[in-house]
């Protein structure tokens, strides 16, 4: 076996033990998990889960570090179209908040959530390790993009850090509200209600001056 061949298998090795890992912890709570059953959860023998990270604690941030990077990733994607919305900006808009707001209700985002809410006070770190990979990173990204618009002429953001913090906080505000803190399942229709209701105040706001339009 070469060595780039042995490296890709422990590292999709270890990509195994820590989404395993991750199903567990969402499952069972940290307490509850047993490496085992992780191990398990993974295809692989206890001992490799050992190897590969030394202990549950080590595991545990692990494993809440790797999902909120795969989180972080999926959302990123989705303002794709952003850099390049076509004619109507306020559908494009619309589509990547609904796209937001559907990501951060699926089962992966409530199930770290869940587990941040319920383990912050054995594991103080773990929040700091999730904001690290998550809004900071995204809401960065979103003002950039809305910086590029603004450039363009398309908004008039003077100032796109905040801009990006107030259309985030339209999406996630009213969901939290909704969703009893990602408690209670919430239907696509009334995602996409508040993706429309969000984009609309948000163009209200920092959308381009209408009365200059010829």
């Amino acid at each position: 076996m070469s060595t780039s061949t042995a490296s890709r298998g422990r590292i999709d090795k270890r990509q195994a033990i820590l989404e395993g890992a991750f199903t567990v912890f969402a499952r069972q709570g940290y307490a509850q998990a047993c490496v085992q059953e992780i191990a398990d959860e993974a295809g692989v023998a206890k001992p490799t889960v050992y190897n590969h990270l030394t202990d549950k604690a080590t595991l545990f941030k692990h494993a809440i570090e790797a999902t909120a990077r795969a989180a972080l990733d999926d959302r990123l994607a989705v303002l794709e179209p952003l850099a390049s919305p076509g004619d109507d900006l306020h559908a494009t808009l619309e589509d990547v908040a609904h796209a937001l707001l559907r990501l951060h209700t699926n089962e992966r985002s409530c199930a770290l959530r869940r587990l941040l809410y319920s383990e912050v006070t054995r594991f103080p770190d773990i929040l700091e390790i999730a904001v690290a990979n998550g809004p900071h990173r995204l809401n960065r990204a979103l003002a950039d993009r809305l910086a590029r618009l603004t450039l363009a002429g398309r908004l008039r953001a003077a100032d796109p850090d905040l801009a990006a913090e107030q259309l985030m906080a339209l999406l996630l505000g009213p969901l939290e509200a909704r969703t009893n803190l990602g408690t209670r399942p919430i239907e696509d229709a009334e995602l996409r209600q508040l993706a429309a209701a969000a984009v609309r105040t948000f163009l209200s706001a920092w959308g381009p001056d209408e009365s200059n339009t010829p």
